[in-house]
């Protein structure tokens, strides 16, 4: 669900096809019907925007009919825990949680915390169990049927092979990507396919778990370390003034939790601040923590994208994006690069942003825009090192195969000489805010630049790999892991989750590409993050005394004759915790876990059916329509999320429920022969030539009813923008049927743009500015249109 993953990560695809062979199942869940609906041996459609409809349903078709993993579930999850008597879930309240404040659209989750207790029985009216049983028994297979438009019949049937196929013999995984992510509730269409594995016992056992299909070759990388403005790297909270966190230990103490590996977070921390300050950070100075600037609101993309339309920024380094074509509301996106003083742009290509005068507001001229623009030529992949970190977490080392061209350079070239060239120009100030810049540490050219190399000041990606490994301070000596970090100051580390993977010099684990025979793990091929460990959790791929829950689902186990857990992955445990270990009620971080306790992030080790804490939006996932929608919420009186982030402004139109303007859905996707917003794939000649131009896919019944045939010019229009391109009829898209009422859906790809060497209309100048309140990402998959056949002109 929420991907096509044989056009859109076809490498990966292969698996399940491999699988498919062996007698494994597909199922693919999707609006329109690809080729992974194809090569699946069950397809279902469904409506855009209805995925948590779905997948509720198929958590209480496993409530109800005793489709759950009744000893996992028990052992492993906080089912039997009691929640607050504050606690009124959104079942109750027309689909609002206790805690909500409608002035702030924001909620105060205090009243979902946790009780005294917990009940084994799982009859307590207010234990997660029966919580999770009220609030999802509305979410029925008529419903299903009626809210997603999925064929109850076909909906049964994937209730049927799921509930099938879980227990101690069976598992089944789940993969997503953009498809649920873009969507103004996507954290929570995720939390919900979450719970469902977790019914079904899937999280932490060999063939389960829940996969984020990665589709470019580092994403993973750029969440580990991160592109979200509110972390720091290893998922470490970013200091912020809201939450009081002036001086380290407030932070420390907002952000620390008593239970669970999170306990750890000052030494995390700590090291972070030593490898990025080096000596100058110390106990007295707190570890240079004051150097790091302390948010004061959010300032993710999208709202300082807004901020620039509006004069309110200065200047921009874009690299690694190209936001005047495959942002939201891609028109107001270059409208403010038009109000900047200056822009540095980094790319392979002169690129939509890169020349954004050439789609300037309508009326002005390229000359009359103040914006100065910088255009460096940066390297490709193949033309630099480092490492590329993929949807399982796996770390892997590529080198440098040619130098790139003339003054091209790398964007780790391009940082490094920027960061060398601010210090020196800062190496004198007094000013106390310049500090930080001034204490960087910045040492990171080779000891011997590679001979076979033209360019001899270019950054050694290793050297930066093995800050991020992190070393004791004394003598610069790597460490093995994570679990070597102290909060002293005696050690440094760049990102933690990464520690284990340069632990000597020369011992660059990440480049290892060595198969284990009779092993399908592979252990020692590349290394994941954390600790090399390929599943997350494993320690509940064994049952609570620690034995397999079956021969032909082994995978870690406790050997007693040695004391210690094994297996055929690195355990994701206390190596020595037994499992009849019992809980330690006093005792700090894990400590506080019994042997059984398998989820040892979390604060109670368990698995959370039910989150008390971590999300904006809700402890359990509910059904809301998107922030446009041509139909009302069939199952709550409250119509979309209550705190997904709307921006209200005139240039930011957004249409109301049933807006007969605009009583079409649409959704925007990737083909396999282009690649985002084609500023990779539309300079390739060949690429280009395999899909040369932009398209909307309809149904034959959406064609009919506006006298449209095959290839003829359609215009698409919402709120904000109207783009012009052909028409592809095709039974691929099909009608939805809700109560009665027909509801069309029209599909765009969008990788098209100005420049390059083929052109077409730009999808994203349809998509509103909008963020879901976890991650801060815009809805692009879901949102209404009207369709007519013609041109703009």
């Amino acid at each position: 669900m929420g991907s096509n993953m044989a056009e859109n990560h076809p490498v990966g695809f292969r698996w399940p096809m491999k699988a498919r062979e062996k007698g494994a199942t597909i199922i693919h869940v999707d609006p329109r019907f690809t080729r992974t609906s194809a090569a699946a041996n069950l397809y279902v459609p469904i409506r855009s925007g209805s995925d948590i409809a779905f997948l509720g349903g198929l958590i209480n078709y496993v409530l109800a009919n005793d489709g759950w993993f009744r000893d996992y579930v028990l052992a492993y999850t906080n089912a039997s825990t009691i929640v607050s008597d504050d606690y009124v879930d959104a079942e109750d309240n027309g689909g609002l949680f206790s805690g909500y404040d409608s002035p702030s659209n924001s909620y105060d989750n205090a009243s979902w915390a946790y009780a005294e207790g917990r009940d084994e029985t799982l009859q307590h009216p207010r234990c997660v169990f029966q919580i999770l049983k009220r609030h999802y028994a509305r979410y029925t297979p008529e419903v299903v049927e009626r809210v997603c438009g999925s064929p109850k019949e076909l909906f049964l049937q994937v209730a049927d092979v799921l509930a099938k196929n879980s227990g101690r013999e069976r598992t089944s995984a789940i993969c997503y990507a953009v498809g649920w992510t873009q969507q103004s509730y996507g954290a929570q269409i995720i939390r919900a396919a979450a719970i469902l594995q977790l019914l079904l016992g899937n999280i932490g056992r060999p063939g389960g778990g829940i996969m984020a299909l990665r589709g470019h070759a580092s994403i993973q990388g750029s969440t580990d370390v991160p592109t979200l403005f509110d972390l720091l790297p290893g998922y470490l909270p970013h200091p912020a003034v809201a939450r009081g966190d002036d001086t380290l230990e407030l932070y420390l103490r907002e952000s620390a939790v008593r239970g669970g590996y999170w306990s750890n977070l000052p030494k995390f921390m700590v090291s972070l601040l030593k490898a990025w300050y080096g000596e100058a950070a110390t106990s007295a100075n707190e570890y240079g923590y004051q150097w790091i600037p302390k948010l004061t609101g959010d300032h993710s993309h999208i709202t300082t994208a807004a901020a620039m339309a509006d004069g309110k920024v200065n200047g921009f380094v874009v690299f690694g994006q190209n936001p005047a074509n495959g942002s939201p509301h891609a028109g107001l996106q270059r409208k403010a690069l038009t109000q900047l003083d200056w822009m540095v742009a980094l790319d392979l290509y002169e690129t939509e942003t890169a020349a954004f005068w050439y789609a300037a507001p309508e009326g002005s001229k390229p000359a009359d825009i103040k914006t100065e623009v910088f255009l460096f030529p940066t390297a490709g992949p193949g033309e630099k090192e480092g490492t590329f970190t993929n949807t399982q977490r796996l770390l892997q080392y590529h080198d440098k195969a040619v130098d790139p061209p003339n003054d091209t350079r790398s964007d780790l070239w391009f940082l490094y000489h920027l960061g060398r060239r601010l210090k020196e120009l800062y190496r004198g100030s007094t000013n106390p805010r310049d500090e930080g810049l001034r204490n960087l540490t910045w040492d990171y050219l080779p000891d011997r630049p590679n001979p076979e190399y033209r360019i001899k000041d270019e950054p050694s990606a290793e050297k930066v790999l093995m800050e991020v490994n992190g070393y004791t301070v004394a003598d610069r000596q790597q460490i093995a892991d994570y679990e070597r970090l102290k909060d002293d100051g005696s050690t440094a580390c760049g990102v933690w989750i990464y520690s284990g993977v340069f632990p000597a010099p020369g011992q660059n684990l990440a480049r290892r590409r060595n198969r284990t025979p009779g092993n399908y793990v592979d252990p020692e091929w590349g290394f994941a993050w954390p600790g090399n460990r390929r599943i997350l959790y494993n320690r509940a791929s064994a049952d609570p005394a620690g034995k397999h829950w079956s021969e032909r689902k082994k995978y870690v186990w406790w050997d007693a004759a040695a004391g210690s857990w094994t297996g055929l992955d690195v355990p994701d445990f206390p190596r020595k915790k037994a499992p009849n270990t019992p809980a330690n009620d006093q005792g700090i971080g894990i400590d506080r876990h019994s042997g059984s306790d398998p989820f040892t992030l979390k604060a109670d080790g368990r698995g959370w059916l039910f989150a008390p804490s971590g999300l904006k939006d809700g402890p359990l996932p509910t059904h809301y329509e998107p922030l446009e929608s041509p139909i009302t919420n069939d199952l709550y009186s409250r119509q979309d999320s209550p705190v997904a982030k709307r921006f209200r402004r005139k240039d930011n139109a957004i249409s109301p429920p049933g807006d007969p303007q605009y009583p079409y859905i649409v959704t925007t996707y990737r083909v396999t022969e282009q690649y985002t917003s084609g500023s990779m794939s539309r300079w390739n000649s060949w690429l280009s030539e395999l899909m040369p131009e932009m398209f909307a896919e309809i149904s034959p019944e959406l064609a009919a009813e506006n006298g449209i045939e095959n290839l003829d010019w359609v215009v698409i229009s919402t709120p904000r923008n109207q783009i012009e391109c052909k028409a592809l009829v095709t039974r691929r898209m099909r009608p939805f049927r809700h109560n009665g009422k027909i509801i069309h859906e029209v599909g765009l790809p969008y990788h098209w743009g100005y420049k390059g060497l083929v052109t077409g209309a730009m999808a994203n100048d349809l998509i509103a500015l909008s963020e879901e309140p976890n991650v801060y990402i815009q809805e692009d998959k879901a949102l209404t249109c009207n369709l007519r056949k013609g041109r703009l002109r």
